[in-house]
Formats: structure tokens, sequence, C-alpha cells
């Protein structure tokens, strides 16, 4: 009779209860680990009107110098409830030893950055670097994001947006609570 536990082929796999340090390049961004939800306020010129929205965004690793990103939001009807997915995309972002990120966020609408920034006293600024557009995306020039820890449980996001002909300018705000 064979082992009813099934090892895994490769022996240094970790189980989820089983995460790692976080590698020492990690330090300026080790707040933001772990699973924010909440809720916030879009707006854009190219849309009629402004909108509310849920947003859930996950950060996590695997020992090495990187954080993995990912990020779900959902519109939201006035009373609140979700009406239906929004904006989704995941990436890496690398940590420098000077405290330098450097951003690789994809979207399933096309759209690929890199961005490059800072992270230090709570804060990571994200600047793209350069645009990747799948032939059918919708244009993206530019953006900017802020993620602010304004105390260990409250997480500030704000992204900037230039597309489709716009210049750069706000789009998105949201306050997330550290989730479970």
């Amino acid at each position: 009779m064979s082992d009813p536990v099934r090892k895994h082929p490769y022996p240094d796999a970790l189980r989820a209860d089983q995460a790692p340090e976080p590698h020492a390049l990690l330090a300026p961004v080790t707040g933001l680990l772990g699973t924010w939800v909440g809720r916030g306020r879009g707006e854009y010129p190219t849309l009629a009107e402004e909108f509310a929205y849920a947003q859930e965004v996950t950060f996590s690793h695997d020992g090495r110098p990187f954080l993995h990103y990912e990020a779900r939001a959902w519109l939201l009807d006035a009373d609140g409830n979700p009406l239906r997915p929004s904006a989704r995309e995941s990436g890496w972002w690398r940590l420098q030893p000077d405290g330098r990120v450097e951003a690789l966020i994809t979207q399933p609408t096309g759209i690929a950055e890199i961005s490059v920034g800072r992270a230090g006293d709570g804060t990571v600024d994200l600047t793209t670097h350069q645009v990747a557009l799948a032939p059918t995306a919708k244009e993206v020039d530019a953006t900017h994001r802020r993620y602010t820890l304004a105390d260990e449980d409250t997480l500030d996001f704000v992204h900037d947006l230039a597309a489709v002909g716009q210049p750069l300018q706000h789009h998105l705000s949201a306050r997330l609570r550290r989730g479970d």
C-alpha cells in the first residue's frame, strides 16, 4: 500500500504555512506583506461619472528579494454592493539595496507596465518607466502609484493615470485595511 501523504516532487518547495523569513532587501516593504481590503473612489475625464469600487491587494514573498503583488477590484452600486469585476493586475516588485523599486505589473486587458521608484518611511512611490501594449489594448502612456502605510493596519492607495490622450492626473484612491 502506498503512503497516503504525497510528497511534493521538489524537496525544497514550501507550503503556505512554512513561509521563509523575508529577504533583507524587503525590509522597506515588509509592512505591506499580507492582504488588504477596502473601498475607494475613481474618476477620469473619459468616464461619464465618478465611481465607487472595492479593492483587494495582496503582497507576498518566497524568501527572495522580490515582492509578489496582486490586486483585484469590483465596481460598486450606490448601496455599496458589487456590480461586476473591474481591474485586475499582478506582478513583481524587485527591491534594490538603496531602497529603489523596479515593478513589473501586468493586466489582463493587454497592458504591461515597468515602473520605478522608491520605498521608505512606510511609502512606496512608483512611476512609469515603460508601458507595453497588446495590439488591442487601451492606450496608456504613464502611471504614478503611491502606497502609504497610515498605520500598521491601514494602507492608502493613490493612482494617477495618463491614458487615451489625457495628461497624467488623479484616477483612483482607496483606503484599505489589513485582512485576515
